[in-house]
C-alpha cells in the first residue's frame, strides 16, 4: 500500500499542477446541480392564456378569474372575439386560450349546462398535456362548486362514490425532487469518468508511460494508484452535491446516508472502470474526452432513464438499457432519497451495478496491461 499512497500523491500533486482542473472538479458540479435543478423540470407554471370573453357577465368574469388566480396560468389579454385569438397563438404569446361562448352566464344562472373551449398550442406536446390537465381541474373544480349550491344536486351527489386520493412518497408532486437525484448520480458519471479517461493517455501523451512500466510497481499497484484519487474526488462531489440538494432544494432524505454512499462506492467501481478503459483505447486526452463524451456518456443519459422513461420506450431499445450502470444507480438513489428503503428493496439493482463495476473494471485492467506491456 505504501507504493499506492505514493502513486496516488503523485497523482494528486498532477492535478494540483493544474489550477484550472480543480474548478471544473468542484464547483463545476455545483454549479450544474443549481442550474439543473431549477431548469430540470416538467412542472409547468405560468401558462399564458389569452381570453376570448364574449359573454362579459359576472360569471364569465369569475371564471376568468380562477384562472388568473392559479398559480399555474397568466392571463396576458382579454378579447371579445374568437377570431382574435389567432395572432396569439401563432406568434407563441400564448400557449393557450380560453373561449367564453355568449350565453354562458344565461346557461350558468338557469342551471342548464354551459361549453367552453380551451384552444392549445401543441408544439410542445407534453407541456401541452400537463396544462390541458391543468385547465380541466380547474373547470371541473368549479363546475362542482357550482352543482354543491343547489339542493337537488347535493342529494345525488351524497348518493355517490367520493375518491379520497393520497399520493406517497412525493405528496407535493414536485419534479425537481424526482430529477434532482438522477443530476447526482448523472454529475458522479460525468465528472469520475472524464477524469479517469486520461489517467493513462496523460501519461504516454508527457511521455511517462515507460518510466512507470520499468519501476517496482506492481501493474495493480498502478492501477490502484491511479484510480483511488479519483475515487476520493468522487466521494467528495457527492457530500457536496447532495448538500446542496438537501439545504437548498430541500429534497427529502428518507434513507440512509450511510447506504447512499456506500452503493455511491459500488457506482464508482463503474464509472472509474469506464474511464480507465476509454484511457487504454485512446492516444490523447481530447481523444479520450470525445470518446467518453460521445460514445459513452450521451447514450447513457438517454437510455438510462433518467429523461425518458424506459417503459415507454420500445422492447428491443428496453432490453439495451440492461447494459446501462446508469439505470440501476438511478433507482438505487432514487429509492434512498424519496422512499426511503433499503438494500433488501433493490438488490437485484446493487447486485446488477457491482456485477457491471467488476466487468468493467476487469477489462480496463486487463486491457491496461496490454498496453503497459
Amino acid at each position: 500500500m505504501r507504493n499506492v499512497r505514493l502513486l496516488m500523491w503523485k497523482e494528486l500533486l498532477e492535478l494540483k499542477q493544474n489550477p484550472r482542473l480543480f474548478p471544473v472538479i468542484f464547483l463545476a458540479p455545483l454549479i450544474q446541480l443549481t442550474i439543473l435543478g431549477y431548469a430540470a423540470t416538467t412542472d409547468v407554471r405560468n401558462i399564458p392564456v389569452v381570453v376570448a370573453d364574449a359573454d362579459r357577465s359576472a360569471e364569465s368574469r369569475e371564471l376568468v378569474r380562477r384562472f388568473d388566480a392559479s398559480a399555474n396560468f397568466t392571463i396576458i389579454d382579454i378579447v371579445t372575439s374568437t377570431d382574435e385569438i389567432d395572432p396569439y397563438l401563432e406568434q407563441g404569446r400564448a400557449w393557450m386560450a380560453l373561449t367564453i361562448p355568449p350565453d354562458y352566464g344565461h346557461m350558468i344562472r338557469n342551471s342548464q349546462p354551459a361549453v367552453v373551449q380551451v384552444v392549445a398550442d401543441g408544439t410542445d406536446a407534453n407541456s401541452t398535456n400537463v396544462a390541458l390537465g391543468y385547465a380541466a381541474n380547474l373547470v371541473g373544480e368549479y363546475s362542482q362548486e357550482l352543482a354543491e349550491r343547489r339542493p337537488a344536486a347535493r342529494i345525488v351527489r351524497s348518493a355517490g362514490i367520493q375518491p379520497v386520493v393520497r399520493v406517497w412518497f412525493n405528496s407535493t408532486l414536485e419534479s425537481r425532487y424526482f430529477m434532482l437525484p438522477g443530476i447526482v448520480a448523472l454529475l458522479l458519471l460525468v465528472v469520475t469518468t472524464n477524469l479517469s479517461s486520461m489517467a493513462i493517455v496523460r501519461e504516454k501523451e508527457i511521455g511517462t508511460l515507460e518510466q512507470l512500466s520499468v519501476t517496482p510497481l506492481a501493474r495493480l499497484e498502478l492501477i490502484l494508484g491511479k484510480l483511488l484519487p479519483y475515487g476520493l474526488i468522487g466521494i467528495v462531489d457527492v457530500a457536496l452535491v447532495l448538500v446542496v440538494a438537501l439545504l437548498w432544494f430541500n429534497v427529502p432524505m428518507r434513507g440512509s446516508y450511510l447506504l447512499l454512499f456506500g452503493m455511491s462506492l459500488v457506482y464508482l467501481l463503474t464509472t472509474l472502470g469506464l474511464g480507465l478503459f476509454v484511457s487504454t483505447i485512446s492516444n490523447t486526452q481530447q481523444q479520450a474526452m470525445m470518446t467518453t463524451t460521445f460514445f459513452f456518456l450521451t447514450p447513457m443519459i438517454y437510455l438510462s432513464g433518467f429523461i425518458f422513461p424506459i417503459e415507454n420506450m420500445p422492447a428491443v431499445i428496453q432490453k439495451l438499457t440492461y447494459f446501462i450502470p446508469l439505470r440501476y444507480f438511478i433507482v438505487i438513489v432514487r429509492g434512498i432519497f424519496l422512499k426511503g428503503v433499503g438494500l433488501e428493496t433493490f438488490w437485484r439493482d446493487a447486485l446488477a451495478l457491482l456485477g457491471w463495476g467488476v466487468g468493467m473494471l476487469s477489462l480496463a485492467i486487463w486491457r491496461s496491461r496490454k498496453r503497459l506491456d
